[in-house]
């Protein structure tokens, strides 16, 4: 592709084919991403995601210090969703020891990935509008929930983004005074802002007609592609980690996993709002039922695992997060490889633009919900 960003060629039939370079763009948007195109006239009939320029050699790295070291690096992974991050890496390394999580850490741990699933489906819905073009309130919106959220995360970990939160056997410190009543606050409001924004949005006939029947993804061509998380779900796959799992302690909560019909674009945003309204389900249960008592495990002073292997996996917001680890007898892991769901539900990208037009690439990758910190690693 070349530099100015644009190339002709001719196809079989000698029809003009332009050859178009989108992106790559700052990571403040979707992240350093770019997409060839190949466009017969408006119609994409090739595409190649081009990325790799966020990458900073996270799983080398994490194999040169010591397990517990590797949780800060976890936060760079989806630096929207760090708490969930620290989760699965934390499920991953307590397979190698025998090691016992309190309850009161199994709550925390629920309430804080239930929040940040909050974030980041209320981003999710944000950006995604503003990618069909409407720049300005709904974004908006989605960024001041998400603020209040990060005041809780800021007031537990000391950070808002970069938390290094949870520990193997438990999580880091307990729960400040008054912190609990303020979730609740939050997340007893938060309905009335769902309500809110599906009044806005659900119905509104430019979101409809540009996002239904756009980027369909079939169930069988979703799981061919092995895509996790909402985007499996809205193709209509009932398949959520908390359920089949039931790691932690999300048995013991009552929720529904919202499906799709169609697999398109509109059913992709659709989950989205449908699962916000679960966690806050969840999130009321936990709530209501913390108990008190100690936040930490039998955690051993030195985190030496005996030679063996394991892969620990959560429901990310994004879908199946999990964590590949080799234990050699060290204070390292011999390997340690991530599962993103992010770069794997990117792989579907080509196969849904083909024939769309090439608007309607930028909001079928906004629906795909991806982040270039995990994509890249």
């Amino acid at each position: 592709m070349p530099a100015r960003g644009y190339h002709l060629s001719k196809d079989e039939l000698g029809a003009d084919i332009l050859e178009v370079a989108m992106g790559p763009h700052h990571p403040s948007t979707h992240g350093v991403f770019r997409m060839d195109l190949k466009l017969d006239g408006e119609t994409v009939v090739d595409l190649k995601p081009i990325f790799g320029y966020l990458h900073r050699n996270h799983e080398k790295l994490a194999e040169d210090i010591p397990y517990l070291g590797c949780m800060p690096f976890t936060d760079r992974l989806d630096y929207l969703c760090g708490m969930t991050n620290n989760w699965a890496f934390a499920l991953s390394a307590e397979q190698l020891i025998e090691i016992e999580i309190p309850e009161r850490a199994q709550y925390i741990r629920v309430i804080c990935a239930e929040l940040t699933r909050l974030i980041n489906h209320c981003l999710l819905v944000g950006f995604f509008i503003n990618d069909l073009g409407a720049l300005g309130t709904p974004l908006l919106y989605a960024l001041r929930e998400r603020e209040k959220i990060l005041d809780l995360f800021e007031t537990l970990s000391g950070a808002r983004m970069m938390v290094n939160y949870m520990r193997f056997g438990g999580v880091r410190c307990d729960l400040p005074d008054g912190w609990l009543q303020e979730c609740e606050r939050i997340v007893g409001r938060f309905p009335a802002f769902l309500d809110e924004y599906e009044t806005l949005l659900k119905d509104n006939e430019i979101v409809i007609t540009r996002s239904q029947n756009v980027g369909v993804l079939t169930q069988e061509e979703a799981t061919n592609f092995s895509i996790t998380g909402p985007m499996l779900r809205a193709s209509g796959v009932n398949y959520d980690i908390r359920k089949v799992d039931k790691y932690g302690i999300y048995d013991r909560f009552d929720f529904k996993v919202p499906i799709g019909a169609h697999g398109d674009c509109y059913d992709r945003f659709m989950v989205r709002m449908l699962e916000m309204r679960e966690s806050i389900k969840i999130l009321k249960q936990a709530i209501a039922d913390i108990p008190e008592g100690p936040i930490m495990g039998n955690e051993p002073r030195v985190f030496k695992p005996d030679p063996q292997e394991t892969y620990g996996r959560i429901e990310s917001p994004k879908g199946e997060l999990g964590f590949y680890l080799i234990a050699d007898g060290t204070t390292n892991p011999y390997r340690y490889k991530v599962r993103p769901p992010s770069f794997v539900n990117l792989t579907a990208l080509r196969h849904m633009c083909i024939g769309h037009k090439v608007a309607d690439a930028v909001i079928i990758l906004g629906s795909i919900d991806i982040v270039l910190g995990e994509v890249d690693r």
